[in-house]
Order: C-alpha cells, then sequence, then structure tokens
C-alpha cells in the first residue's frame, strides 16, 4: 500500500481551497467592477459567497481590495469636485446674467428719472415764468 501522509493531504486541501476562494473572490471584483458598485469587504465577501474574516485572513485578497477600496473613494473624490466645478460655472454664468439684467434696468430708470426730472423743471419754469 501506499504510504498514506495525512499531513501532506490536508495541506493540499488548504491550497486548493484557499485557489478556489482567491478565484471566487478575483472573479466577484470583476463583477461588482463591471457593474460599478462599491468593492468594500462587505460587497466582495456577499458577491464572492466568502466571509470577511476569509478576507481578512488572505493577506493578498485583504491588500488588493483596500487598495481598490481606495482607488473608488478617489475616484469618487475627483468626480464630485468636477461636478462642484461645473456646478460652480452654471452659478457663475447665471449671476452673470442677473447682473446684466440688473444693469439693464437700473440704466432705464436712470433714464425715466432724468425724464422726469426735465419735465418737473419745465413745469417749475412755466410756473415762475407765469408769476
Amino acid at each position: 500500500m501506499d504510504n498514506f501522509n495525512r499531513e501532506e493531504q490536508l495541506r493540499q486541501l488548504h491550497e486548493k481551497r484557499k485557489q478556489t476562494t482567491k478565484i471566487k473572490v478575483e472573479a466577484a471584483i470583476k463583477r461588482l467592477t463591471k457593474i460599478s458598485k462599491a468593492i468594500n469587504f462587505n460587497s466582495v465577501a456577499e458577491e464572492a459567497g466568502v466571509s470577511k474574516a476569509t478576507l481578512y485572513n488572505h493577506p493578498e485578497l485583504k491588500e488588493r481590495i483596500k487598495f481598490l477600496r481606495n482607488q473608488q473613494e478617489k475616484a469618487f473624490e475627483d468626480s464630485r469636485i468636477k461636478r462642484d466645478e461645473s456646478n460652480q460655472n452654471a452659478i457663475i454664468a447665471s449671476l452673470k446674467r442677473k447682473i446684466e439684467k440688473l444693469e439693464k434696468r437700473k440704466k432705464e430708470l436712470e433714464e425715466e428719472n432724468k425724464r422726469l426730472r426735465e419735465r418737473e423743471n419745465e413745469k417749475l419754469t412755466d410756473y415762475f415764468s407765469k408769476l
């Protein structure tokens, strides 16, 4: 009979499970990335069908998830900054239009005021000339 080495067999089984877990997690990360979902320990564990503890116990998976999570957060911040900038540009354009309207209205009122003063001066001149 062949020598049955339980320890070696357990080691091989453990390595096989480790590889299977790694494959499942990588596939889950690809699916999450494809559908633009957040990559974090909860979402990856749920998508891969493994526990969070499993992810934390595999240093290479743990580091990969941390890296991807930070990368997504940075991308989100960058897009938020771009949105804020475009929003600010829209606000600036709106305020410029409002200023132009107000300046036009101010000019109209100044002209009306000038006409009314001239008319009043004419009436006063007529009144005093009759005296």
